[in-house]
């Protein structure tokens, strides 16, 4: 028997008797184990487990990191499950831009920045906001987000240009720069699928960032069982994407970062577009 502190936004409600978990030592060893109790914390006005009392097969170091035990990566006809995709669903395809992008590099300097304890409240991104030894205020950041789905922009649609969260909306001419970029490539690769959605399943770190006078936007793919948790059946499950909404992102990310060098961050772009239409009905004066 073990107690494990709980970090995240899982209710309380899933976390129920019987739930499988998993421990994952520094050594390598993975040890099994399942939920007998939990005990009930606040966060973020919802009812979540502050410690948990689980049964486990074997012995495990403390501070070991545990997480619900739904299995690795798989796909499955069109979807890809896994025990976690959100965030690492997000830096597999950074992963991928940055392999397309180092057989032909961008005109301009592209870099991936990995942060930690996204879901306790972004202690990675203020610290990279805080101390800035990585960023600069000239740098445009582009968070990647599996953000969970909504009736609006549901999986299988395309990638999503997230124009802001549940707390705040992202910069406008950054945002407008990521949809001019979507629409070329829509129209050169007729594969090419996007949508563009406010997504207020939760906040990211774009919010970070521009509350930090950052330009920042953001990119995702609608999740499934967000946070594992399954609200049809109601109990912890592995979350899901699709596995054409992942692709398309990729191919987005790379068509941004060889593009980078054009855009204005005095919002020219949309602006010039606004006079075009004046100019032509100025007349309906």
């Amino acid at each position: 028997m073990l107690e494990a502190a709980f970090h995240g936004w899982v209710q309380i409600d899933y976390v129920r008797p019987g739930t499988r978990v998993r421990f994952f030592a520094d050594d390598g060893r993975e040890t099994a184990g399942t939920v007998i109790e939990a005990t009930a914390g606040e966060h973020d006005r919802l009812t979540v487990p502050q410690r948990v009392t689980v049964r486990v097969s074997g012995p495990v170091p403390a501070g070991s990191p545990g997480m619900f035990d739904q299995g690795p990566g798989r796909v499955r006809g069109k979807k890809f499950y896994s025990r976690g995709i959100d965030d690492q669903g997000g830096v597999a395809s950074a992963l991928a831009m940055l392999d397309q992008l180092h057989a032909r590099p961008p005109r301009v300097p592209v870099a991936m920045l990995l942060t930690r304890a996204e879901e306790e409240g972004f202690v990675g991104a203020v610290a990279a906001v805080v101390k800035p030894k990585l960023l600069r205020k000239t740098d445009r950041i582009i968070a990647i987000e599996c953000s969970a789905m909504q009736p609006y922009a549901r999986q299988g649609d395309g990638v999503i240009i997230r124009v802001g969260d549940k707390t705040s909306i992202f910069n406008s001419g950054l945002t407008y720069f990521l949809t001019q970029q979507a629409e070329a490539l829509a129209t050169a690769d007729k594969t090419f699928k996007f949508q563009r959605a406010l997504m207020p399943g939760g906040t990211c770190e774009a919010t970070v960032y521009d509350a930090y006078g950052y330009t920042a936007a953001a990119i995702c793919v609608p999740l499934g069982n967000y946070h594992n948790m399954d609200r049809e059946k109601r109990r912890i499950g592995p979350e899901y994407i699709d596995v054409g909404d992942w692709k398309n992102m990729v191919k987005l990310f790379v068509q941004v970062a060889r593009n980078g060098d054009t855009f204005a961050a005095d919002n020219s772009a949309l602006r010039e577009r606004v006079a075009r239409r004046y100019k032509r009905l100025k007349h309906l004066l």
